[in-house]
């Protein structure tokens, strides 16, 4: 994943990310675990989150309230991210002649 431009530009530490979503930091780490994100890192290893990320623990927080387990969740932010590059796709082909 990109994590150099806008919204991909990984700034928050863990503590700032969690509190901004309003979880704690071991979910932030548990969500990672179970790989529903794949927050940036520094040279030292330390996690840091961008904007994109901020949106990814927002949807989970609301699928979370809406009774999915973390599996379920997976699957989810998997098919949404497949639409959203098939809406690309067909934009892109649209474009062309």
């Amino acid at each position: 994943m990109e994590r150099n431009t806008g919204r991909n530009v990984a700034v928050y530490a863990i503590s700032v990310a969690a509190e901004l979503v309003g979880t704690g930091q071991q979910n932030l780490r548990l969500y990672e675990r179970k790989g529903l994100l794949e927050p940036g890192r520094t040279v030292g290893g330390t996690r840091r989150y961008s904007e994109q990320d901020l949106e990814t623990l927002r949807r989970i927080g609301a699928l979370l309230e809406d009774g999915l387990n973390l599996a379920g969740i997976r699957l989810v932010l998997e098919l949404e991210a497949a639409n959203r590059r098939l809406e690309r796709e067909l934009a892109a082909a649209r474009i062309r002649p």
